[in-house]
């Protein structure tokens, strides 16, 4: 059995939430239809034409893309331009695309945390918060015998989490009473006997990102007809999450020795640095993509040293004289969300019982060369 374009990319979007994203960025289906049977997906990090001909040679139907193919205004689609022929060759072979882009930056376990791991750091932070998961509390009314169940199920959907702690409720013992009205089939009692009964009131904080989840997982596992509950928000932060990473190795490296380690993590031939070579670095901050901006997100961070691409001429400058020291490995070191973004889906599609297969791109889109 194959899954469905939408099936596809809700598992996609437990990875990398779109509620995620930063204001205004470009994500989610771009060309297309998810309203189909996929067979095969790609994972590139761009969508160029070498990637939309792979795409057809091994017969994808779906594009899952880092970057966005449609990211400023279009104001004609015609075929006799780049843009326009891309997009007409994908629309003709039926192959969506759909992009995954800070949301995947941000998202525990994406690609910042990918970055960070193949750099050997641990992370302690992140460089700029961009989301909060506002956090609601749950209570729901079950018969006693069934309140374990109940329990177990609101927890394994994501409820009861509590900084370190898990399974976290509040429980309090009571009594139920209703009516059951004309029609109903209720699990206890009879129509037209008011019945009495002796509950449990579970009480249990829930993020939003869970809340669906949550609340459907405990509305199939409860024995009512009409079950009593309610949700209401809490004044209290919930998870956060970011853009970049911030960590330390193991132990401290000069810049010469952590830029090789760098070049190796990210299979890239070089690296531009910015600072004294022999001086040691400890703290890391890291930032998939484009990074000029956060240079004094890095130093107020405490750390030695930002890994991150597209460095400016002026930004350069700029850290030199804060005193942060620079590694550049090129916009194109994401590439790593690859090979890992198709094993996260790949794993998921199998757990779920589908044949579709999920493959990394092989296309280089490094649009630069060294000479």
């Amino acid at each position: 059995m194959f899954a469905r374009g939408e099936t596809v990319i809700q598992l996609m979007e437990k990875l990398a939430p779109k509620a995620y994203a930063v204001p205004d960025d470009r994500i989610g289906l771009q060309v297309g239809t998810l309203q189909k049977e996929v067979r095969r997906v790609l994972v590139a990090l761009d969508v160029t034409q070498a990637v939309a001909e792979e795409a057809a040679a091994i017969g994808a139907e779906l594009i899952i893309a880092h970057h966005a193919l449609i990211y400023r205004p279009l104001k004609t689609l015609r075929t006799d331009t780049p843009e326009g022929a891309l997009a007409a060759s994908l629309l003709r072979g039926d192959i969506a695309v759909y992009v995954a882009h800070t949301n995947l930056d941000t998202a525990e376990g994406g690609m910042n945390d990918w970055m960070a791991e193949a750099l050997g750091l641990e992370v302690r932070g992140v460089l700029e918060e961009v989301h909060t998961d506002k956090l609601f509390k749950l209570a729901v009314f079950v018969p006693r015998e069934h309140q374990e169940a109940v329990r177990s199920a609101m927890f394994a959907a994501g409820a009861g989490a509590i900084g370190k702690y898990s399974h976290c409720s509040f429980n309090i013992e009571g009594t139920g009473t209703f009516l059951p009205g004309e029609g109903a089939d209720p699990f206890i009692g009879k129509q037209g006997k008011l019945e009495a009964v002796a509950e449990t009131r579970i009480e249990t904080v829930v993020p939003q990102s869970a809340l669906k989840a949550v609340t459907q997982a405990m509305l199939k596992a409860h024995p009512y007809e009409e079950v009593a509950y309610d949700v209401y928000p809490m004044d209290l932060k919930g998870r956060a999450f970011g853009l970049g990473r911030v960590g330390t190795l193991a132990r401290p490296e000069t810049l010469d020795e952590f830029a090789e380690r760098v070049k190796r993590a990210f299979d890239v031939p070089f690296v531009r640095t910015v600072g004294d070579g022999s001086r040691f670095v400890r703290k890391v901050a890291v930032l998939g993509g484009s990074g000029s901006r956060y240079i004094r997100h890095a130093k107020f961070a405490g750390a030695d040293v930002l890994v991150t691409g597209d460095i400016d001429y002026h930004t350069a400058h700029d850290a030199d004289a804060m005193g942060l020291m620079l590694i550049d490995p090129g916009h194109n070191a994401e590439k790593i969300m690859k090979p890992k973004t198709a094993e996260w889906l790949r794993q998921r599609l199998a757990e779920k019982g589908y044949a579709t297969e999920v493959f990394a791109s092989e296309v280089n889109t490094e649009p630069f060369k060294l000479k």
